[in-house]
């Protein structure tokens, strides 16, 4: 531990901490606290048989534990508070604190207080595990200790004095995390914005200003990396305080920035272009929205000073992350793909145009308030027919019904009773040659703890059918 982590840690030596949520994030955050001498309680409105493991991550550890109804009360008489990340901050008690003198923060916040090392932050409405798994791979295959964490892998708040300050640290950051950050990272890529999670936030707006802590707080040392071809974070870079923004595109030429040339990835940053530092044909994984991606990872590694080659060769090796446009299994002629990371429309929209063969589309789910017009139009245009399930099957249908009369063009629609009927329906509606895709455009909760679970189920339905 240096000096300065030392004076930090110092700061809460005997302070009144309220942890606010007991789950992954926050388990180490406790920890911290405990070890650096605070009074800790930890608060969760589920009961000890109700969080189960969680409850055990900090059983007997020296704190408080206020659990089940009420566990927000008497929040005035704390120093600071942590709350679990999509907890929303204008709660009352939240607000009460505050006004009384309380300072908050979360994981990441007291990660980024700590870490002495340089940090990649990434945030976005889709693509943020996949870009965050292209730099850290890119980063170690140029020589570089990379750490990565943040909303991808474990917290890093328990590493944290082991990391050193000729390491880099990437981080896929949410905007639940990023909400109440007042501290924002060297780097800050937001690959785009679009509707999302507002079941949660209470407002489009609400949802952006969080995005844009990963680059709010930058000063003049620090690069921010927006989609030039988004017009949300196209618009962000009028926003950028003190640190340099640079754009990447996949539609224009980007002077200062990455961009595509024919089929050449061109980076030109920091006055030096590097033309050919990749080529399309050497992505791997599928699909116009993983170019974008590619696109920030090319600029990311200019800017850490990295070689090309380890890009490049980083690309003709990744075959992507689970659970997003994952092959699974060709049966009777018909390749089956998993993108059940696909919570969004957008991300569902990317997902079907990513394939030029005729798609078979598994739709539905549980709902984030967000419409579904955008996937109604492409699914209408691309898709071959679409296979509806769950709680949000009505309103897509709803949705599909219109944008077939607006587009005078129609897809077939069924509706299934349960998932593993989805599946079968779809195989049955796709001939050889076609794709069966997952791509659900809805969160996973009406039938499955998360997005995980959803696509496991859908590679053992579909592993089954051979």
């Amino acid at each position: 531990m240096t000096e300065k982590q030392r004076d930090y840690v110092a700061r809460f030596r005997g302070r009144r901490a309220a942890v606010l949520g007991i789950g992954a994030s926050n388990a180490p955050v406790i920890r911290f606290l405990v070890e650096a001498g605070a009074k800790v309680t930890a608060c969760d409105m589920k009961t000890r048989s109700e969080l189960g493991e969680a409850y055990d991550r900090v059983a007997g550890l020296p704190v408080e534990l206020r659990l089940g109804p009420g566990y927000l009360d008497d929040l005035e008489g704390f120093d600071m508070l942590f709350p679990t990340p999509g907890m929303p901050l204008d709660l009352p008690e939240l607000v009460r604190a505050r006004e009384g003198g309380a300072w908050q923060s979360n994981e990441v916040g007291l990660f980024l207080d700590l870490c002495e090392a340089p940090v990649v932050g990434i945030t976005g409405s889709d693509g943020k595990t996949t870009t965050t798994t292209l730099v850290s791979e890119v980063l170690k295959a140029a020589g570089r200790k990379a750490f990565t964490g943040g909303n991808i892998g474990n917290p890093l708040l328990s590493e944290v004095f082991d990391i050193t300050p000729d390491s880099v640290v990437v981080l896929e950051l949410s905007s639940f995390q990023l909400q109440p950050l007042a501290r924002s990272p060297h780097i800050g890529v937001v690959l785009n914005l679009s509707a999302n999670h507002l079941d949660h936030h209470r407002s489009m707006e609400e949802y952006a200003e969080a995005k844009k802590n990963i680059f709010k707080h930058q000063g003049p040392g620090d690069f921010a990396v927006l989609n030039f071809d988004n017009p949300y974070t196209r618009a962000m870079g009028d926003e950028c305080p003190g640190g340099r923004r640079v754009f990447f595109s996949r539609q224009c030429e980007m002077p200062g920035g990455a961009f595509l040339r024919g089929d050449d990835i061109v980076v030109n940053i920091r006055g030096r272009e590097e033309v050919a530092a990749a080529s399309r044909s050497d992505i791997r994984i599928p699909g116009e929205h993983n170019v974008e991606n590619v696109l920030a990872v090319a600029a990311v590694v200019a800017l850490c000073g990295c070689d090309f080659r380890a890009l490049r060769q980083v690309l003709r090796e990744f075959a992507g992350v689970a659970h997003r446009i994952e092959f699974v299994a060709e049966v009777g002629g018909v390749r089956f793909y998993d993108d059940s990371i696909a919570t969004t429309p957008s991300r569902a929209v990317a997902g079907i145009r990513s394939f030029r063969q005729p798609v078979v589309v598994i739709a539905g789910g549980s709902g984030k308030n967000v419409p579904f017009d955008d996937f109604a139009d492409v699914a209408v245009e691309r898709a071959k027919a679409v296979v509806l399930v769950g709680e949000t099957a009505p309103q897509i249908r709803t949705a599909i019904e219109e944008a077939r009369a607006r587009l005078g063009k129609a897809v077939p629609m069924v509706e299934a009773r349960s998932f593993e009927e989805a599946v079968r329906l779809a195989a049955g509606e796709a001939a050889s040659g076609d794709v069966v895709l997952l791509s659900p455009a809805c969160a996973s909760f009406d039938m499955f703890r998360n997005y995980k679970e959803r696509g496991d189920r859908f590679k053992e339905i579909v592993r089954a059918m051979h």
